[in-house]
């Protein structure tokens, strides 16, 4: 099978980064799995050094305005035949109306760690590297009727920047990992999902998998896992997605183009 990864991050912008997370999709995948990783525009996170995700999806506004981007991506990975599209990154901005466009397995890093979460222990908690998307969030978390087996969510105590230029995780990095973990830890959590690949990525390198005698979900490992079960499902049994009512009913492509034509969505291929 063949799956669109989509990253958040403007790869090219950092190498080693995007060179660690390859390597690890091998790891993740099975061998007949095909996994071809995008990073996002360009132009998505500004120009100025330093710019990243970090930048701007802390507003409510950005965050709806690269759901376009991702939707663009769906319809293109569908068109060019690959078997699912994969939204790796936390927030999954839009993944509900991204999920109606197209016919393919569309799955989001949110719902599937907090999903395997269910099957690991009883409340889980998030931590993330932006204190500002904690609403959002939260928000994902109601919407997919979890608020009962959320803990809390949690700044992880340092930014993305921490992580995403070095291959090794510094050791005081670690130490507020550790610190802001039992502290979730102590809101209840029994399982703790990383907040964004690059957390995951980090505490896999680090070989992290549990703080003492909690699970520590790998997130890319989970939607990638959950993505190559839905292509199965749909393959060997026919069972793919409701297409009944609001936000399942699929509109006519054609109309999808012509608004993204409108609106300038249809320049934004990712890298």
């Amino acid at each position: 099978m063949k799956i669109w990864h989509q990253s958040f991050t403007t790869l090219a912008r950092v190498p080693e980064y995007d060179e660690s997370l390859r390597a690890h999709i091998k790891k993740i995948v099975r061998p007949d799995t095909e996994v071809v990783v995008h990073g996002t525009h360009a132009g998505t996170h500004g120009h100025r050094k330093g710019d990243g995700p970090s930048t701007d999806v802390g507003f409510a506004y950005f965050q709806s305005l690269h759901a376009h981007q991702f939707a663009r991506a769906a319809i293109l990975a569908e068109e060019r035949g690959f078997d699912a599209f994969a939204l790796t990154t936390l927030p999954e901005p839009g993944i509900r109306e991204i999920r109606s466009l197209v016919d393919i397995p569309v799955v989001g890093y949110g719902e599937c760690a907090m999903t395997l979460a269910m099957h690991l222990g009883q409340k889980f908690g998030v931590l993330l590297f932006i204190k500002e998307m904690i609403p959002m969030i939260q928000s994902n978390v109601d919407r997919m009727g979890l608020t009962g087996r959320c803990a809390a969510i949690r700044y992880v105590g340092f930014p993305s920047s921490a992580v995403l230029p070095t291959k090794e995780a510094p050791a005081q990095v670690l130490e507020i990992f550790y610190e802001n973990a039992r502290q979730l830890i102590a809101d209840g959590a029994d399982v703790i999902i990383p907040g964004e690949a690059p957390l995951s990525l980090m505490l896999h390198r680090a070989g992290i998998s549990r703080v003492d005698d909690v699970p520590v979900i790998d997130g890319v490992a989970a939607t990638l896992k959950t993505a190559e079960m839905l292509v199965d499902m749909k393959r060997l049994l026919g069972t793919s997605r409701s297409t009944r009512g609001y936000y399942q009913a699929i509109p006519m492509r054609e109309r999808v183009k012509e608004l993204m034509d409108l609106y300038g969505v249809s320049k934004l291929v990712p890298d």
